[in-house]
């Protein structure tokens, strides 16, 4: 079972920065494609961005284009994902999972078969 363990969740003020990592168990973590999404309450939870087993491709949400990067590192079992410039509206539960059968179109829940716990992350204006 791969675990994934996501951190770096927290309180910031509109227009500021974090960054999460995800951790992953997988031994084989640098074939996985991956992934974060967001769920605020009462939503659904919606693709941010994904990136692919090497790095060298990426996806995103039109709504973080410009201002959230994704990024791996395949050394560390860890994948990332910077935010800049948040708004209210990225107030949500961001989780990241794992994509064992490539990139694809990235975006699709179906795609990933791992996920983490979630953290936090709540933007005030």
């Amino acid at each position: 079972q791969v675990q994934l363990v996501e951190s770096g969740g927290g309180l910031v003020q509109a227009g500021g920065s974090l960054r999460l990592s995800c951790a992953a168990s997988t031994r084989t973590f640098s074939s996985y494609a991956m992934g974060w999404f967001r769920q605020a309450p009462g939503k659904e939870r919606d693709f941010v961005a994904a990136i692919s087993y090497s790095g060298l491709s990426t996806r995103y949400a039109d709504s973080v284009k410009g201002r959230f990067t994704i990024s791996r590192d395949n050394a560390k079992n860890t994948v990332y994902l910077q935010m800049d410039s948040l708004k209210p509206e990225d107030t949500s539960v961001y989780y990241c999972a794992a994509n064992p059968y490539g990139l694809g179109q990235g975006g699709g829940l179906n795609e990933y078969k791992y996920w983490g716990q979630g953290t936090q992350v709540t933007v005030s204006s």
